[in-house]
């Protein structure tokens, strides 16, 4: 399944990503204590025993057959010192002191074989496209600038990963897409989050967030092949005891003590990350220090979505499991922020990207509702009316995103596998195209900053999907102005 996926802006990927460095003896050690290494499907393991039992037999009948020639060789043991005496004259007349010193024009093939031999690889004809080969291999990972890159939390098998899509410029009509590198992550990846901050250095980085089944956050390099370690780690657990049926657990100081359900970077503040766990409490991370700034504990259930707002990078919404979504404005901190009720377990957030007072919460019960924050009372027992409430699908509403480009158009994908596109105008919600992408589940969806009418869709299948918005002859119809405009600056 996909659990999450995240477009990489255009020409912020190097165009010819590093190579990892062998991991050191401590990291190995790490990677050992993950269990990444040591994730088997059954199948294999009964292969593994099918093998063993075979290879068994086999060194019997080895131990049987060595048995034997050791006795042999107890029986010859009288005759011992004659074969010795035998070994060395046979030593002596092949001279092995002198092998060395050969005379000269002796050629050591022969010489039917000697034009076989090249003095060095610049000669040998059979080397001569060795430069062309790496440069071929050079270009089969080099990242061109007009590429998209997409970033998929992906889990088959057991196995958790990220990978990183390239989708090719059309330039010839039709576009390649393929998995351009993977990264094995140690747990169920849940959530992600694209961020910039230079944590190696630079003006920028590249740099995606994974939240878990593990109270740990770890971000990852994407300029960086074949890692093995994240770059950082924000919390996580340092040691396990058990005594007994008695378990303990230690924790790093700061760190979430659940999985870690929902992620957002802050794009102005760019060292700044929040968190939202199972464990009740939403934090706020420096991911260049690996520290916790701030916890927040405003909810009684899990919390399930985090959102920073566009205009106002200071103020954070949070939605949780308890039926609540609270806003806290970093500005008014001993302020106890403003609440509001929803019908269900909160799935997702979204603020308004073209005005700063507006936000959407998808719930479990297959309804979208929207808020104007205007209408908020600092009273927390107080209730708000919604802006609106739409019966978006026949199942939970996993995720909503809204068009960076055109304002009101909202798309929003669910458990009941439909994707589908709103016109949120008036604040009278209407749906204008729906599709099956045919990735079952939906439980991710993302508009492209680049091209903002392609949406990434990822679901349960596991497989990636791309929904050109404009193919619909009604999106095409409605928003088909838009599509010569220029994009919106990126906020990055």
């Amino acid at each position: 399944m996909i659990s999450s996926v995240s477009w990489i802006p255009k020409g912020v990927l190097k165009s010819v990503p590093t190579a990892a460095d062998p991991p050191s003896k401590e990291e190995l050690e790490e990677i050992l204590k993950s269990g990444v290494l040591g994730i088997r499907e059954e199948s294999e393991d009964e292969e593994n025993e099918e093998n063993m039992n075979v290879d068994a037999l086999k060194q019997d009948d080895e131990l049987a057959r060595a048995l034997s020639a050791a006795d042999a060789l107890g029986k010859a043991s009288s005759s011992s010192k004659g074969v010795t005496d035998s070994l060395t004259n046979a030593l002596k007349e092949l001279d092995m002191d002198k092998y060395d010193e050969e005379e000269d024009g002796v050629e050591l093939f022969g010489s039917g074989l000697a034009n076989l031999y090249y003095p060095s690889n610049d000669v040998d004809p059979y080397l001569k496209d060795k430069d062309e080969d790496d440069s071929d291999e050079e270009e089969d990972i080099t990242i061109k600038p007009e590429d998209a890159v997409i970033v998929c939390a992906r889990n088959e098998d057991d196995v958790s990963h990220l990978e990183v899509w390239i989708l090719e410029d059309p330039t010839d009509g039709d576009s390649n897409m393929y998995v351009h590198h993977d990264i094995v992550i140690p747990a169920f990846p849940l959530c992600t989050a694209w961020l910039d901050c230079p944590l190696n250095g630079g003006d920028k980085g590249n740099f995606i967030a994974v939240g878990s089944m593990e109270p740990t956050i770890e971000i990852w390099d994407l300029d960086i092949m074949d890692e093995v370690q994240p770059t950082a780690t924000l919390g996580g657990i340092i040691e396990k005891k058990k005594k007994g049926k008695k378990k303990t657990i230690k924790y790093k100081d700061g760190s979430h003590t659940g999985p870690v359900l929902g992620l957002a970077w802050n794009k102005e503040y760019r060292n700044l990350l929040a968190s939202a766990s199972a464990d009740k409490l939403v934090k706020i991370w420096d991911v260049a220090t690996e520290t916790c700034n701030l916890t927040l504990e405003n909810h009684t259930d899990k919390v399930q979505a985090v959102a920073w707002n566009h205009f106002a990078p200071q103020v954070l919404l949070s939605g949780s499991f308890d039926h609540s979504v609270v806003m806290k404005d970093g500005r008014l901190p001993s302020h106890s922020g403003f609440k509001w009720t929803v019908a269900a377990e909160v799935e997702k957030l979204e603020w308004d990207p073209h005005t700063e007072h507006s936000f959407v919460v998808s719930l479990e019960n297959g309804t979208v509702t929207g808020f104007d924050i205007r209408t908020a009372s600092s009273e927390l027992s107080s209730q708000s009316k919604p802006s609106f409430t739409l019966h978006a699908h026949d199942k939970a509403v996993c995720t909503i995103v809204y068009n960076s480009l055109v304002p009101n158009l909202l798309a929003t994908g669910s458990e009941d596998k439909m994707v589908k596109l709103w016109d949120l105008s008036d604040q009278q919600p209407s749906c204008i195209a729906s599709k099956n992408p045919k990735a079952g589940a939906v439980f991710s969806i993302s508009f492209s900053q680049d091209s903002p009418f392609t949406l990434a869709i990822g679901g349960a299948k596991g497989k990636l999907q791309l929904w050109d918005t404009l193919t619909d002859p009604d999106i095409a119809k409605r928003y088909g102005k838009y599509a010569n405009r220029p994009k919106p600056p990126a906020s990055v």
